[in-house]
């Protein structure tokens, strides 16, 4: 038992941008022997040390890179395995950073094998000569030393039972042996003339028909999905690991095997090596120019940032801005109805986007359909902080945000009643705005609708992997030295959620074809990120992520009130997202477990964007909603008694609403006495970068 906690000991973990700093005090991370001396490495290996290679699984496809990376090192590139540092010793190689952190003895022999056996593996050898030559490094957020981290606790576990390591290691060959065989005799097959090709494998990477109709293609392509398969089980299947860690070692595997694609390789990629000859290499030299672009602005270029604009393109729908404080700008949507629903609607958006995923383009803006059938539509547009912003608290965001903005609401419209609507982290502040108002007795606000918000952090979906101590820690160092934190930040964050869609894609089609980046308005506001202020964010981080105080009654004051969800009693519909990888449906549905008013909650499918931005006309998906849920004490049982419906959920949320906005009244004019309109919107925050 000593053993195996020995080995399973987690040195405390360095966010990325921090572990780099440490581990590269020179342009050359790899510490270790030129490549001219790795067959004399591998020749003092002691005998009976074990060389699992078959554990390195990817080596079984990786081996052809020796050949075409020799003497990468070299050339001036300034990539030489062996420079010293500035002190004069040797770089801290990038595949051990954090070992000597690491304790036990058995541990200490494992890393020391493995250190030896990195030396004289080709594919680890090849990878670190790969990316330390490689300047996508600067553009791309993946954290290598935590990839590797995550291999080596994989292959030190596998030395607890060699026998079975190496049983699944002959299975794995096996099965690629039988891959192989597969593919060239489908391929003789197809030069008989008996056969049409082997089918698609539903892999986008790999839609070229080369990688099915040519058998090295295919050969190469089944190789790398085995092993990534087989490495990423070695991952999952120990039950005696804890489950968040083995979720972040399984989430580390996978951003490795996603960055070792054979599709991200010009040589092994067929599209690019035939757009390269169609073009007489025009593509990579556009590749070249897209690379050197991306590099000086310091991030990867996903979407061409000419095409939209808010207020042009984007955010069209009709408004005035009628209010503006120091934390955002109010806009009032002009009706298009001669009359409309007494109790207006105020939209909350998160503060870490943009307000106009709501009202992208007319065929799928929220917005233009709340307008549309007959609501007094307000939507909140949170200033971008700066650097002078950095003390502005949490409490801030409550009275600036919904207090105020409620308050402009009621005077414009006369109604003294509010349905707010909270968006993703909006919904946040919302559930704590409610319980405060509870708690004072004010009843400002009538109903509310949660879209895709947590008020209970124990289970955070994939974000979890960025929101540890030690990542918070450094977090609140960049906060403090900025006074925020750089809307890249977060951005690199949510994009390695899916890193296939929104990094290596990008990778592929702007160098290694030499395309423009796609004009998607998604991918936009996507990109169109926004600064944390740091005291705000802090305390949100630390009272959600880390210690879940939101849940706990009482132990989140504001204002001096203590905050307890339990005292909301007024009505809710609350909406998760299937397949939503940051907020989880599961925890989405905790709101009806967390309120004291009755919930009707509502499970969209696909994501947290596309299960929510679903306009009735696109006739796409389906919702599940079950009246009554309160009475369910978990979600699987929720699901397991709820009705499922075909078509978007806003159908069912416009009923629900207009059960609660009141008779139908003229539609109020755009500002008031006190509230003139300052501009059209959609405003000036919104284009602040």
């Amino acid at each position: 038992m000593a053993t195996m906690k020995s080995e399973d000991t987690k040195p405390k973990r360095q966010p990325a941008a921090k572990r780099t700093a440490e581990a590269a005090p020179s342009e050359n991370r790899t510490g270790r022997a030129p490549a001219e001396e790795t067959p004399r490495a591998a020749a003092e290996e002691p005998a009976g040390t074990p060389i699992p290679t078959p554990e390195a699984a990817l080596g079984l496809w990786m081996t052809w890179m020796k050949q075409n990376m020799a003497g990468m090192n070299g050339g001036g590139m300034g990539m030489g395995t062996g420079a010293p540092n500035a002190s004069g010793d040797a770089a801290q190689p990038w595949w051990a950073v954090n070992a000597d952190a690491m304790s036990g003895t058995l541990l200490a022999s494992g890393v020391e094998q493995f250190q030896r056996f990195i030396a004289a593996d080709p594919m680890l050898a090849s990878i670190d000569k790969v990316w330390n030559a490689n300047p996508l490094r600067e553009v791309i957020p993946v954290d290598w030393s935590e990839a590797v981290r995550a291999l080596r606790i994989v292959w030190l576990r596998s030395l607890r039972d060699p026998a079975k390591a190496m049983t699944r290691s002959a299975e794995l060959n096996m099965q690629i042996w039988t891959s192989a065989f597969e593919a060239w005799n489908s391929a003789g097959a197809r030069w008989w003339g008996l056969t049409t090709g082997a089918p698609a494998s539903g892999d986008k990477r790999f839609d070229a028909p080369e990688w099915h109709s040519n058998p090295v293609y295919r050969t190469l392509k089944d190789m790398y999905l085995l092993a990534s398969d087989f490495l990423l089980r070695q991952g999952l299947e120990d039950d005696d690991m804890d489950p968040k860690e083995r979720e972040r070692i399984a989430f580390h595997l996978r951003q490795f095997v996603d960055a070792m694609s054979p599709s991200l390789l010009l040589l092994s990629n067929p599209v690019a090596l035939r757009r390269a000859m169609e073009t007489g290499g025009a593509s990579l030299a556009d590749g070249a120019r897209n690379l050197l672009h991306d590099l000086r602005e310091g991030k990867l270029s996903m979407v061409d940032a000419t095409a939209f604009e808010p207020g042009r393109n984007l955010a069209v729908t009709p408004g005035k801005v009628v209010y503006r404080n120091r934390l955002l700008e109010l806009i009032q949507y002009t009706p298009v109805t001669e009359k409309v629903h007494q109790v207006p609607i105020l939209i909350m958006p998160p503060w870490i986007n943009k307000f106009y995923i709501l009202d992208m383009q007319p065929k799928n803006s929220m917005v233009k359909y709340l307008v549309e059938q007959g609501y007094t539509v307000f939507m909140v547009s949170w200033k971008n902080p700066d650097a002078s912003m950095e003390d502005i608290t949490f409490e801030d965001y409550m009275n600036l945000g919904p207090l105020s903005a409620a308050d402009v609401v009621r005077d414009i419209t006369g109604s003294p009643t509010v349905n707010p609507i909270g968006y993703c982290i909006g919904g946040t502040l919302l559930a704590m705005t409610l319980a405060y108002l509870s708690a004072k007795g004010d009843t400002r606000f009538n109903s509310a609708t949660f879209m895709v918000s947590m008020q209970d952090f124990s289970r955070v979906g994939d974000s979890a992997f960025f929101m540890d101590e030690p990542q918070i820690d450094f977090i609140e160092q960049q906060m403090m030295e900025r006074g925020y934190l750089d809307s890249r930040e977060m951005a690199n964050m949510f994009n390695l959620l899916r890193s296939n869609d929104l990094i290596w894609s990008n990778v592929v089609n702007n160098y290694l074809l030499g395309g423009k980046p796609p004009a998607f308005d998604l991918l936009y506001w996507n990109s169109d990120g926004t600064r944390m202020a740091r005291a705000a964010h802090s305390w949100y981080l630390r009272n959600t992520y880390v210690e879940n105080n939101l849940i706990k009654p009482g132990k989140i004051q504001l204002g001096g009130v203590p905050i307890d969800l339990g005292k909301i009693k007024l009505d809710i519909y609350a909406v998760g997202a299937e397949k939503d990888h940051i907020v989880p449906w599961t925890s989405a549905w905790r709101i009806t477990q967390l309120t004291g008013g009755k919930v009707r909650y509502v499970m969209a499918t696909s994501g947290h964007i596309a299960g929510i931005i679903n306009h009735p006309a696109g006739r796409k998906g389906s919702y599940s909603v079950l009246d009554g849920d309160k009475a369910l004490d978990t979600p699987e049982k929720w699901l397991e008694a709820a009705e499922k419906n075909q078509g978007s959920w806003w159908v069912d949320w416009n009923r629900w609403l207009a059960e609660h906005a009141g008779e139908k009244v003229p539609a109020p004019a755009l500002g008031s006495d006190k509230h003139p309109p300052l501009c059209d919107a959609p405003g000036t925050y919104v284009l602040e970068k």
